[in-house]
């Protein structure tokens, strides 16, 4: 999954839906549209348990999370009148279909930023989530933030995360036995042995983020211009790549095409436990997370129940399970134990405190840093 491509195009979406709970006009509705795969149903039929029989709760299933943030937009486009739609007085013209506001949606924290700055999305009303005070520091610290969409201490939450990832170093093993060692850190991509047989996630932030740590910097660094060596660095990585990507990357991995991949935790995890002769390690200089998080769309109305399935979904046995079925982290201290995770994933779910502590989110940078990092991407890549 690209989780950090942007294609900010406007547009109703066609979407399927998953009605849970029984239907009824005079039923009050609780309305999600999702990460598909981020919720495991059995998570969503015993909160359905949970509620009064006057509720029901109905979850949308969305492939991608652009288009959870193109719904976010359509919502907020103000209807055309008769003349934009081509009405004439011979052929009536046809309102628009937009799918109802949702009361909660799931957003990547890559796109949190925008959806703020676009008026997509309201705060969320933290004081009433029993659960809040389980969230770890990290976790309130990347959803608090100004009216731009900033970090800010001082700022209001807009967001509640339910889970999370990271990048990672996936690999072939019975390459790297072949070779005497395996990829531990960030280090090991500029080896001679593996020139011409790895792949890059086709992304300037963590192309240049994993360069950048491994100079000891880290990944939100603004100016560019001030880090020693990094463009030297860069080139040099950059001889050492078979190809960038950031959906179809792991394909060539499979088939021995290519050794190494830098790879998402999302799109590692089913590889893994798929193709034994596959593992994975988090670079011990410390890596970029990405965290899956509620958002309250612009107009959603129900406090209540929104607030009730948030609240559910941090209370720690609903964790767990969210944590363990989705084969990912929680924001919220859990006793997730090795035994409670299959064996190919234990490097990716068994976190190293150290390693944990160095690694970041990517924060929004200036609009005079992103270009930075997108111009420098661009020149390195055309050699």
């Amino acid at each position: 999954m690209d989780r950090r491509s942007f294609l900010l195009a406007t547009g109703t979406l066609a979407i399927s839906q998953l009605l849970i709970g029984c239907g009824g006009s005079n039923r009050t509705q609780l309305k999600v549209q999702l990460l598909k795969g981020s919720i495991p149903g059995q998570v969503v039929n015993e909160f359905q348990k949970n509620l009064q029989r006057q509720v029901e709760s109905k979850f949308t299933p969305v492939d991608q999370i652009q288009d959870l943030f193109k719904q976010l937009q359509s919502w907020q486009e103000k209807p055309k009148t008769s003349d934009e739609q081509g009405w004439t007085r011979f052929i009536p013209f046809q309102q628009n279909q937009k799918t109802p506001v949702a009361d909660l949606v799931t957003l990547g924290d890559y796109w949190l930023k925008a959806a703020i700055q676009q008026n997509l999305v309201e705060p969320i009303n933290q004081g009433q989530i029993k659960q809040w005070s389980a969230v770890e520091e990290k976790w309130k610290q990347l959803v608090t933030r100004n009216d731009q969409g900033n970090p800010d201490p001082q700022g209001k939450v807009w967001a509640t995360p339910y889970r999370w990832g990271n990048t990672v170093l996936i690999y072939d093993r019975q390459k790297f036995q072949k070779l005497g060692w395996t990829p531990q850190d960030w280090s090991d991509l500029w080896r001679e042995e593996v020139r011409s047989h790895i792949s890059l996630l086709n992304h300037p932030r963590e192309v240049i983020g994993l360069v950048l740590k491994k100079l000891g910097k880290s990944y939100n660094t603004e100016n560019l211009d001030q880090v020693p060596n990094l463009e030297t660095e860069l080139r040099t990585l950059n001889q050492q790549v078979k190809f960038y990507d950031s959906r179809t990357y792991l394909e060539p991995l499979i088939i021995g095409d290519t050794w190494l991949a830098l790879a998402w935790s999302e799109d590692a995890t089913p590889m893994l436990l798929r193709y034994p002769q596959l593992a994975a390690v988090i670079p011990q200089s410390g890596t970029s997370l990405w965290a899956d998080l509620w958002v309250r769309p612009k107009g959603a109305v129900k406090d209540d129940l929104l607030n009730r399935w948030i609240d559910f979904c941090l209370q720690p046995a609903i964790a767990k399970q969210i944590a363990i079925l989705t084969k990912t982290n929680s924001p919220t201290a859990t006793n997730i134990s090795a035994s409670d995770i299959q064996e190919p994933l234990l490097n990716l779910l068994v976190n190293n405190p150290a390693v944990f502590d160095k690694s970041e989110f990517l924060l929004p940078l200036s609009d005079s840093a992103t270009k930075q990092y997108e111009t420098l991407f661009t020149k390195i890549k055309q050699g």
